[in-house]
């Protein structure tokens, strides 16, 4: 018997029941599968790719899906120019980009790690924190904005929030960082038991970039000094309590921790005369949610100079301290010259008030420089760094040592 003599053989209400099942089943499993499909996306985003929301005045962070850091060349940083003229030089910037990610993090982070094991005290430190509260807050306030909010927002695929039951962890955050490159997860905000320093070292050891924490001198205040001889004269003076850095450009950190900004750029030539008092305007009055940035430029030359300069090799003081180190014409040494640029971010946390200063480090071979047809730029841009402002940064960048070297390597045509 056919299939169709069986169904004309059935009653019709059985028929019908059979088909209401049918349907039942159908609508049923399809409800389950949406269901289930929901769930896991639900899952994903709290588990993943959740990122706490921001202190109040910090702008919203833009995030970038499907960023592929593996294949991303570093930018290109040309801020030399025909005259150096000593100025602030401040652009706005966008808060989403405040920190960048190219192809060089992994070895950049494994750089950085070996200088935290070679040179601890030097690449990270605070100053009076066990008298200074203030301290411990700006750190923990930074910390939290990197690792609880802008990296897993900004770079879902490179990092990762995960909620996790207060009894697994036995910590005051119920998140965890995961850094996806690395393989390794840290507390999302710093818990009790971490010391100051070690969430410093936490963050050096996952962020390429070097941060230096300034807060309000309490000497001074919003009243303004004795000595303040107009109502424009800055009242508040800022001092490094703490940092983690790793590319100091020719100084030692340790020796600038509990200074203010004018001891802090005491070596600079011209630094009191031209930018001292528009320096200190500026940091005391920026405001939370403002993010500035500005970008400079020396040279790396010789063998022993590498990103980590906190023992010299960048800068010098008299002229005839670096004549006996000069490079002869011809004798340029290519695979250890390079255009060293410093990328410069600053804003103010919202709840500690705490300015922060972020320098990323970016160098780039002379060869390539020439080979972009920008040899001569350069070139002009070395000749100009004496006739500026303050044509004394032309010994401070030590160029007596580097330039006619380079000068003639950049405008051979060969």
């Amino acid at each position: 018997m056919d299939t169709d003599a069986i169904r004309q053989s059935l009653p019709p209400w059985l028929l019908q029941l059979a088909a209401d099942k049918v349907q039942l089943i159908v609508s049923t499993a399809i409800i389950l599968l949406l269901s289930l499909i929901q769930i896991r996306k639900s899952l994903q985003s709290r588990k993943q790719q959740r990122s706490l929301e921001p202190e109040q005045g910090y702008p919203p962070i833009e995030s970038l899906p499907d960023f592929d850091w593996s294949q991303t060349e570093p930018i290109k940083l040309r801020p030399f120019k025909p005259k150096y003229n000593l100025t602030m030089a401040l652009e706005t910037l966008d808060p989403s980009e405040l920190i960048l990610m190219d192809k060089t993090y992994k070895d950049r982070l494994l750089y950085r790690r070996s200088l935290l094991h070679r040179h601890h005290d030097i690449v990270v430190a605070t100053h009076n924190e066990d008298k200074d509260p203030r301290v411990r807050a700006a750190v923990c306030e930074l910390y939290r904005f990197l690792f609880a909010t802008y990296l897993p927002r900004r770079y879902p695929d490179m990092f990762r929030l995960h909620e996790v039951a207060a009894t697994d962890t036995g910590r005051d955050s119920n998140y965890m960082f995961e850094n996806c490159v690395m393989g390794e997860t840290y507390p999302a905000e710093v818990p009790r038991e971490m010391a100051t320093e070690q969430a410093l070292e936490t963050i050096l050891k996952n962020v390429d970039e070097d941060y230096l924490i300034l807060l309000p001198d309490p000497t001074t205040s919003s009243t303004g000094e004795e000595d303040a001889s107009s109502p424009d004269d800055v009242q508040t003076k800022y001092t490094l309590y703490a940092y983690e850095t790793c590319y100091p450009a020719g100084f030692n950190p340790r020796e600038k921790i509990g200074r203010r900004l004018a001891a802090i750029h005491g070596p600079v030539p011209g630094y009191k005369a031209k930018l001292e008092r528009s320096m200190d305007r500026f940091f005391d009055r920026i405001e939370v949610g403002k993010f500035v940035k500005r970008a400079n430029w020396g040279i790396m030359a010789g063998k022993d100079v590498e990103l980590f300069a906190a023992f010299g090799g960048l800068h010098g003081s008299k002229e005839d301290e670096v004549e006996n180190e000069k490079i002869p014409e011809g004798e340029l040494d290519l695979s250890s010259t390079f255009l060293r640029c410093e990328r410069q971010t600053l804003h103010r946390l919202p709840k500690s008030r705490a300015l922060v200063f972020g320098f990323h480090t970016y160098t780039y071979p002379i060869a390539e420089i020439k080979a972009e047809g920008l040899g001569e730029e350069l070139a002009a841009a070395i000749d100009g760094l004496k006739t500026g402002n303050v044509p004394e940064i032309h010994t401070y960048k030590r160029a007596p040592v580097w330039a006619n070297a380079i000068k003639a390597y950049l405008r051979d045509q060969q």
